[in-house]
């Protein structure tokens, strides 16, 4: 029987001193945008009224015996006042609008597809606020449509090379003077694309499936090592082909996540710890629980990979090895990565090129 921990108030305690940060911080704002309100009307009145008693003085007014010194002053004050208001108003309305149409302008261009705009900043800090989050912004989608050309670049280069394959064996198949040997070997090939077309088909769907998840659905507990068990039988015939020998050390463990999208995980690097092996290696699978996670370790003792190759082996598409491009379509590490980070989950590898490598994947255990 578990013990659950005592929970944890997360909300803060609330003190007589206690002040929200955000609204002191509007408070504050607001009393220095009425100082400066107060002030500009202050120095307007003053100079304007000064501007009056100086121009009474001159006798460039004149008041009429039955008109009021005060009134004749304060109407003119005003009225000076209206015009020197109105015009900073206009001067300073220019300022700011003029920011705000080369930013609309800029939107529009965004909008059509340009995503190399940017504004310069050196206005005021809150337009230079807004500006930051627009180059921002506009940076990220350009990344997203660099991505998106990308993507669609490589599924077409990698459908149409089986496809080309495809095609061309067919052809040959339809001559007469093929022997057995030709045509059970060119069936061979056929088949093999054929399979490769029908993987790239469904990693690509679920690749895209899971980027527009944001939690992974059907999660259950269950035995982790015995999942590892049946992914190793399931690969067998792919061991005996390559004579790989599997070395075995699996602790009992057991956790919570979706039990068949987890397995394209165990499945996608055991077949790589296989496919980059030389024949006859070895393949090593372990699996223990420290600190409250199930780390598992799958290491083979093939080619390796050097420092330019592990930054990139979770890239869509990126094959280190080209020699064995046929044997895969650079998604399956893709795909490994995006389910861990789903199933808050985290991978990490270790290679040196002779030496093979490792992967090193951590989950929560329950």
């Amino acid at each position: 029987m578990m013990k659950g921990k005592p929970v944890m108030s997360s909300k803060p305690m609330m003190g007589s001193n206690h002040v929200d940060k955000p609204l002191k911080k509007k408070l504050t704002l607001l009393v220095l945008l009425v100082a400066m309100i107060f002030s500009i009307l202050l120095v307007s009145v003053i100079i304007s009224g000064c501007v009056v008693i100086f121009l009474l003085d001159l006798n460039i007014i004149h008041i009429a015996q039955h008109e009021s010194r005060l009134f004749i002053v304060v109407f003119y004050m005003l009225l000076v006042s209206l015009l020197t208001g109105t015009v900073l108003a206009g001067v300073a309305g220019k300022h700011y609008l003029r920011q705000i149409h080369e930013l609309a302008e800029l939107t529009k261009e965004v909008a059509a597809g340009n995503f190399n705009v940017r504004m310069t900043p050196g206005y005021t800090r809150e337009v230079d606020l807004i500006v930051s989050s627009f180059n921002e912004m506009v940076k990220e989608l350009a990344n997203i449509e660099t991505l998106r050309s990308d993507f669609v670049s490589n599924i077409s280069h990698e459908f149409k090379t089986p496809v080309a394959s495809i095609r061309g064996f067919a052809r040959r198949l339809k001559k007469a003077s093929l022997t057995d040997e030709q045509r059970a070997e060119y069936l061979d090939i056929i088949v093999s694309e054929s399979e490769r077309l029908t993987g790239l088909s469904s990693n690509v769907l679920l690749l895209s499936r899971l980027e527009s998840t944001e939690k992974v659905a059907e999660e259950t507990e269950y035995a982790l090592d015995e999942q590892l068990r049946r992914t190793v039988l399931l690969l067998e015939p792919q061991l005996q082909r390559k004579a790989v020998e599997v070395d075995v050390m699996l602790e009992e463990a057991r956790i919570f996540a979706n039990e068949e999208i987890l397995n394209h995980v165990w499945i996608n690097l055991i077949e790589n710890a296989i496919k980059f092996s030389h024949d006859g290696g070895t393949v090593t699978i372990s699996l223990s629980v420290s600190d409250g996670d199930a780390v598992v370790a799958i290491a083979d003792n093939g080619i390796g990979m050097d420092d330019d190759v592990m930054k990139r082996i979770f890239d869509k598409f990126y094959q280190g090895d080209r020699s064995r491009a046929t044997e895969g379509n650079g998604l399956g590490l893709s795909l490994v990565k995006k389910i861990l980070e789903l199933e808050h989950g985290s991978i990490t590898v270790d290679s040196e090129p002779g030496k093979g490598a490792c992967f090193t994947v951590s989950m929560p255990a329950r």
